[in-house]
C-alpha cells in the first residue's frame, strides 16, 4: 500500500515540477558540481539512484590512483565524482549524445586530463584495457529499449553480457561497484555475476518506500573485504 502511494507521488512530482527538465537541455549541480543535461541523455538529478551512488564513493571504494572504468556514464556523473580520488577515468556510452555530454561536463568540472570518454557497448571500447575499479549503474528493467535515452532504463542482455565480461577486464584485487534496485531484476543480475565467479555485498545502502537501492562491491570469489 506505501509502496503504491509512494509511486503515484513521484508521479505526480515528477509531471508537477520535473517534466520540463526530462529529455531536455537542462543545468543541474549535485555538491556543487555542475552537470549540463542534453537532450536524449538521462538526467541524475530527476532520480535517486546516481546521486546515491556518487555520494557513496570514497577512497576505499576508488583508492586513489586507481583506473576506473564508469560504464553507461551518461552524464559523467560517475567518472567526474569518481576523478576525485582516481588516477584516470574511462566513461564509456553507447549513447552518441552522453558522450558528447560527458565531455563537455568532464570539461566543465575541470577534470578533462583524467577522464576520457568513448561511445561503444558495454565492455567494447574498453577492449584489451583492465581496472581497478569497474562502476556501473545498469539498466533496472528487461525489455528493447525504445529510444537512445531509453537505453538508460531498458535493456534485453545486459547483465548477462556485463558479468561475461568482467572478469577480463579486472586487474588482480580489483572490484565493481553495482548500483541496482529492487524494482528492477536485482536477483538475477546478481545471479549472473554469481554463475560468472563473483560475490557481491553491499558497500552501501538506501530504503525507500517503493524500493531498495545498494551499490554492490563485487569481488571475484575469495577477495571479497
Amino acid at each position: 500500500m506505501l509502496a503504491g502511494l509512494w509511486r503515484v507521488w513521484l508521479r505526480v512530482r515528477f509531471l508537477l515540477f520535473q517534466r520540463r527538465r526530462f529529455n531536455r537541455l537542462a543545468l543541474e549541480w549535485v555538491d556543487g558540481r555542475p552537470l549540463l543535461i542534453l537532450p536524449e541523455v538521462f538526467n541524475p538529478t530527476l532520480f535517486l539512484t546516481s546521486e546515491f551512488m556518487v555520494r557513496s564513493f570514497n577512497e576505499r571504494l576508488i583508492p586513489p590512483g586507481a583506473a576506473v572504468l564508469d560504464m553507461g556514464t551518461g552524464s559523467g556523473i560517475g567518472a567526474i565524482f569518481a576523478a576525485q580520488w582516481a588516477g584516470t577515468v574511462l566513461a564509456v556510452d553507447i549513447n552518441e549524445a552522453a558522450v558528447r555530454c560527458a565531455r563537455i561536463n568532464a570539461l566543465l568540472n575541470g577534470v578533462e586530463e583524467q577522464v576520457t570518454v568513448r561511445q561503444g557497448d558495454l565492455f567494447a571500447p574498453a577492449a584489451g584495457q583492465q581496472f581497478d575499479v569497474i562502476l556501473f549503474n545498469p539498466p533496472y528493467f528487461r525489455g528493447e529499449p525504445r529510444s537512445a535515452l531509453d537505453q538508460a532504463f531498458r535493456a534485453t542482455d545486459v547483465a548477462a553480457r556485463f558479468a561475461a565480461g568482467l572478469d577480463g577486464h579486472l586487474r588482480s584485487g580489483g572490484w565493481a561497484l553495482a548500483l541496482l534496485s529492487s524494482m528492477g531484476d536485482e536477483k538475477g543480475f546478481l545471479g549472473q555475476l554469481a554463475a560468472r565467479g563473483f560475490a557481491a555485498a553491499a558497500a552501501a545502502q538506501r530504503r525507500l518506500p517503493s524500493e531498495t537501492i545498494t551499490l554492490y562491491q563485487v569481488t571475484r570469489f575469495g577477495r571479497g573485504e
